[in-house]
């Protein structure tokens, strides 16, 4: 008897080849596979699929939910997406190891504009006590990275200068601890302080550790480097020639104004193949970008921690040379979109560009920042049309790239990629435009990005693997989500089972919460 039966669909099972007609069997959440008549196949629920697409849950490389999942466990943006995996603790920016409560605290505030300050369920220090608060708790499963600012913060603080050989050396066992712990690799933001103080020896230091426990590095660059166009990717290959490490290249896109096209930048990655190393990358399929807004800020600004930024914030001296020093993070300041504010007279600013708040307040750009930034405690979130439209299939199509959403879940007007990376790309990728063949798209959601991590029973449709699966109407699914309507769920997805449930079932989320964090050098996750 099994406990669900998906029959009468086309199984495209996430390896890249074509789909096939079956049924899929789901018995204490494992996949079966059946194929032929089934007149004496038993089942306490069937699903009817015909005209519909079977396949495993998708996995997002890329997600900013380390926290705010805490807030909403169902996860309603994502697992309608058909996402039952996501990697959480990206760009550097991750909440565990932290042995000092008070440095832990300080860090929730630094990146509250991009991770969000929800109320939490519980204090944890350690990677192991974090995961603990994952599992039957959320819509979806979790993959742990370990950022390199928790890893800083704990070895020597909030300072911009390069560790002693003591201080490096617990940096590389708070690393061993974690990834023993179940963390799947390290990750960095290298232009996000604390951890962007990092220099390349240093990561190459730590990217060793990691290597030699099977983790990988997954970074976004110093995009402030050299050349600003390819210099910030040459170094990460560098870590990764050095150090031996698996190197992932995150939300990699040509920015709008960059020097030169995307054949350039997929070019020094399709070199870095061929001369031996391993890499790949993710990328999501809209223009809009979206982080937390002291990014604009220099690295000087940041140095001693959140209460000394904010005294650079509030000081007019300090500010006379931010107006020199900072410039907008996309085509202009009309163009970047703020989000996330809490207190209520500054609800007006919702959705405004920087600009416009400006002008609002009778300020020059960067005291206007200054003022929105001290009043909302450093929380606030915005997006920009940063990302080169026309180029974004080359990215998307090329046989390395995954697919990370970048979903950041903060204020009325997020990034639409929350809402509908994944739909998106069935949609306007494959459907409409025919970019990628249908198996092709699912290879890139599964398959591939378990390969990556190394998840030993997950990201296929095979017997024994996790029952992780997604049932959607190719003809139907699509993603209204737009910039200024963004909180759209997509259309298409009919059910998504995480770990043999039914959290999404005939469009309607279940209230299940079956997800758990995947912990690395486990047999079974």
């Amino acid at each position: 008897m099994f406990d669900l039966l998906i029959r009468g669909g086309l199984i495209v099972d996430g390896s890249g080849n074509p789909g096939f007609y079956g049924a899929v069997g789901v018995k204490d959440e494992k996949v079966v596979i059946l194929r032929g008549d089934l007149p004496g196949v038993e089942a306490r629920r069937v699903i009817d699929a015909q005209g519909k697409v079977v396949c495993p849950g998708f996995i997002d490389f890329h997600a900013h939910s380390g926290l705010m999942i805490f807030a909403d466990p169902r996860h309603e943006p994502k697992v309608r997406q058909g996402v039952t995996t996501e990697v959480i603790g990206v760009d550097g920016n991750s909440y565990a190891p932290f042995p000092n409560p008070a440095d832990f605290d300080r860090f929730l505030e630094l990146n509250s504009g991009l991770d969000g300050r929800p109320q939490l369920p519980a204090r944890w220090s350690t990677v192991a006590e974090y995961l603990s608060l994952f599992d039957r708790k959320a819509a979806v499963n979790i993959v742990y990275l370990v950022g390199n600012s928790p890893l800083r913060i704990a070895a020597l603080g909030w300072e911009n200068r390069p560790p002693t050989g003591a201080e490096l050396a617990n940096m590389r066992a708070l690393l061993r601890e974690a990834l023993e712990e179940g963390a799947w690799g390290l990750s960095t933001g290298l232009d996000y302080p604390p951890g962007s103080y990092a220099q390349t020896d240093e990561l190459a230091a730590l990217c060793q550790e990691a290597a030699r426990l099977g983790g990988i590095y997954h970074t976004h660059v110093r995009y402030r480097l050299g050349d600003r166009f390819l210099d910030p990717f040459k170094e990460a290959i560098e870590i990764g020639r050095r150090s031996g490490v698996p190197v992932h290249i995150t939300h990699f896109y040509l920015r709008v104004g960059s020097p030169g096209g995307a054949e350039r930048l997929l070019g020094l990655v399709e070199d870095g193949r061929k001369s031996g190393l391993d890499i790949t990358f993710d990328s999501y399929p809209y223009i809009y970008s979206s982080t937390r807004l002291l990014i604009v800020f220099p690295d000087w600004a940041h140095a001693g921690g959140p209460e000394r930024l904010k005294a650079v914030l509030a000081d007019p001296e300090a500010r006379s040379r931010l107006r020199k020093e900072v410039a907008p993070r996309g085509p202009s300041w009309d163009e970047m979109w703020l989000t996330n504010f809490k207190r209520p007279e500054n609800h007006r600013f919702e959705g405004r560009s920087a600009a416009e708040a400006a002008r609002m307040l009778g300020l020059e750009v960067v005291d206007a920042l200054c003022e929105l930034l001290l009043s909302e405690d450093l929380g606030i979130n915005y997006v920009t049309s940063g990302v080169d439209g026309p180029s974004l299939p080359k990215f998307i199509c090329h046989p390395l790239a995954m697919v990370g959403s970048d979903s950041v879940f903060l204020g009325e007007y997020p990034s639409p990629r929350t809402y509908g990376t994944f739909p998106l790309i069935l949609s306007a990728f494959v459907r409409e435009e025919g970019f990628l063949r249908l198996e092709e798209a699912i290879r890139k959601f599964t398959s591939f990005p378990a390969q990556r991590l190394g998840l030993p029973d997950r990201g296929l449709l095979r017997d024994g693997f996790k029952a992780d699966i997604v049932v959607f109407d190719p003809a139907k699914i699509r993603a209204p989500a737009s910039r200024t309507k963004p909180k759209q769920y997509a259309e298409g997805i009919e059910y998504v089972i995480v770990n043999g449930e039914l959290v999404i079932d005939a469009g309607r989320h279940t209230g299940a919460l079956p997800g758990r964090a995947l912990r690395r050098g486990r047999a079974s996750t």
